[in-house]
């Protein structure tokens, strides 16, 4: 239990992480699909594009803390 297990590699090449090591990984990408999706149907980019641009931004950033706070150090 001392070990602690991160949810994300660190890229070889290049900056920031790549795909999920653990479940709660695929966890937070899943939640991330489904909130943009949601996001396109509750704010169309047609109808409100300021909007669908936040809802999109936001998510992102979520996604970004989750990866800076479980995934593994950058190189």
């Amino acid at each position: 239990m001392g070990k602690s297990r991160y949810w994300f590699a660190a890229k070889e090449l290049g900056w920031g992480w790549g795909w999920p090591l653990a479940w709660q990984g695929w966890l937070t990408y899943a939640a991330a699909g489904v909130l943009l999706v949601a996001g396109f149907v509750m704010f169309p980019p047609a109808a409100d594009p300021v909007r669908s641009f936040a809802c999109n931004v936001g998510v992102v950033l979520l996604v970004l803390i989750v990866c800076w706070l479980k995934g593994e150090p950058l190189r």
